[in-house]
This record gives C-alpha cells, structure tokens and sequence, in this order.
C-alpha cells in the first residue's frame, strides 16, 4: 500500500482486494467437496432451499412450449436476487431436484451420485417406459445447463454470500449416462450447501407431495412456498404470488386456481383453511393457515 496516497486510491485498492478474496473463495468452494448433514431429512422428506421455494426459479407454469430465460432474475423475496439462464422450469422439474439432492445426501457434494432411471422415476411416484425415460433425460440435460446467480443479503442490508458470481453455478453441475448399465451419474456443485447452511430450507412431506393430485401444480409449488415458514396464519400480496408462479392469465382465473389448490392442500391436511382476504392497505392477498402437523416438520 505504499504507492496509495488518497482516500479514493484506498477505497479503490480495498475494492480489488475484496473482489480478489470473493473469486477466490466462491471457486475454491467449488471444487472441494462437502457433506451435507440436513437435520430432519428422513426418508418421507424432501428439501430445498428456501431462497429457492420462495423464488419463481421452478414454477406452475402451463404445459407446452417452455421459455428460454437469459439471466433474468426471478420474482422473490426482496432480500435475495435470484437470476437464472436456462429452460423455463416446472413443478415436474422441482420434484427431480429434491429427489436428486436426497438421493445424494450419503454422498459428499462434489463427487458423482449413482442411480437407475427405473428406480428414481419409481421413488417420484412416475411410471417407467420409454416416454418417461426421454422425459428424465431432457430434464436432467436441462438441469445441467441451466446456471443460476444467487446474492442474499441480511435484514441491515449486508451481503450474506454470493453463489456463481465469479465461477458459474450449474444447478447440476455435471451428468453421464451409461446405457448399457441404464445408469445415471450426477454431481452436485459444492456450493449447494451454503444455500443449506444455517437451516435455511424447507422440508417437504415427500408422500403427501406425491399425493397432490393429476393438474395440480400450483399446489405443490404453494407447498414449496408454505414450507419456507413456521408461521401460521401466512399471508402474501396476490400479484407478488402471481408473479411468483409466473401466472400470465386474468387474476380472476388465478384466484380459482388458488381455490382449486386450497382444497387439495385442505384434503391431505397441509393447511387447514386458506383465502383470499384484503390487506390493511386494500390489496388481495392469500392468507393461509398451516396444518399442527405442517407447522411440526417445517420446525424440525
């Protein structure tokens, strides 16, 4: 520091210093690999982050032609950015990545995760065949190039961590497939346990999930979404939600789709009632109130 002689020439120089240790850390994280203990992760369980349930990076989205998003960043909560590059993913695409981080929870991130096709497609209450096959690979193929950017920041405003920032995060990060075996291999970047870190995700009931019934997307992913929280009652701004779940049809259509969701979620005991009410400011918002049992296994 002896050539730096001005405030700006410090603030610059501490600048580049910090930018340096960040592309440091973020790619050394990467290549070491790491166990990832989850609390509460027993077999009838799934998880993910809650940055990730709280965010429109999976989605109810109608079927047919997917977009193609270019770091976009996803609607969520106000405190985190999340920006993706990739195929516009579904609740379809959701339940394979909480099987897959399941699934790899005996292995350390970073190192390959063996499975049979047969079997993961089995253990996601789906049917094995050629079509279901073919679906697994696209969506395997389109895990693994999809990229995301993830900045979560504390209530003062600080930043909390940066994950793919300087070295691009792969939601998988790398997939080979032998066909004389049917055997998949997965790696899992080791970055995914700092979005685990400190409890920070939600915990799924993996049977009830498999329960929601044939065309009901938007209650699995309201599941995603209750999980991120213990609270009961929880409430959210109707046009936030609808952006969340990337509904681009009439908020009167939506508010029956949210009805329709309410009651699936009411008939396997996830919630306990759930409606569309004014806020204190005048706007809609979903309130809903979570099940005892609910409430239990988003505490664990």
């Amino acid at each position: 520091m002896a050539n730096i002689k001005t405030t700006a020439d410090v603030a610059e120089w501490l600048a580049k210093k910090t930018a340096e240790a960040e592309r440091h850390v973020d790619q050394t994280t990467a290549q070491t690999p790491k166990q990832m203990f989850l609390p509460g992760l027993e077999e009838a369980m799934r998880a993910l982050p809650n940055h990730i349930n709280r965010s429109s990076l999976f989605a109810p989205i109608a079927r047919g032609r997917r977009r193609f998003h270019r770091q976009q960043e996803m609607v969520g909560r106000a405190d985190v950015v999340v920006s993706y590059t990739g195929e516009q993913l579904d609740e379809a695409d959701a339940d394979l990545m909480l099987q897959l981080l399941f699934d790899a929870r005996k292995h350390p991130l970073g190192h390959a995760v063996p499975f049979n096709r047969a079997a993961l497609l089995r253990s996601m209450g789906r049917a094995t065949g050629s079509t279901q096959y073919e679906w697994l690979h696209r969506r395997m193929k389109a895990l693994t190039e999809g990229t995301i950017f993830i900045e979560a920041r504390h209530k003062d405003g600080t930043k909390k961590y940066r994950i793919g920032h300087t070295k691009a995060f792969h939601i998988l990060a790398d997939i080979s497939y032998d066909a004389d075996t049917e055997i998949y291999t997965y790696t899992l970047d080791p970055r995914w346990i700092i979005m685990f870190d400190n409890r920070e995700y939600s915990l799924l009931d993996w049977n009830k999930r498999l329960q929601i019934g044939t065309g009901q997307d938007l209650a699995k992913a309201l599941q995603r979404l209750f999980a991120t929280s213990n609270d009961s009652p929880q409430r959210y701004g109707l046009d936030w939600l609808k952006g969340k779940m990337q509904y681009e049809g009439r908020t009167r259509d939506f508010k029956q789709s949210l009805d329709r969701a309410g009651l699936e979620l009411k008939r396997l005991e996830i919630v306990t009632a759930m409606k569309i009410e004014r806020s204190t400011k005048g706007k809609d918002q979903l309130a809903v109130w979570l099940s005892d049992e609910h409430r239990h296994s988003v505490a664990l």
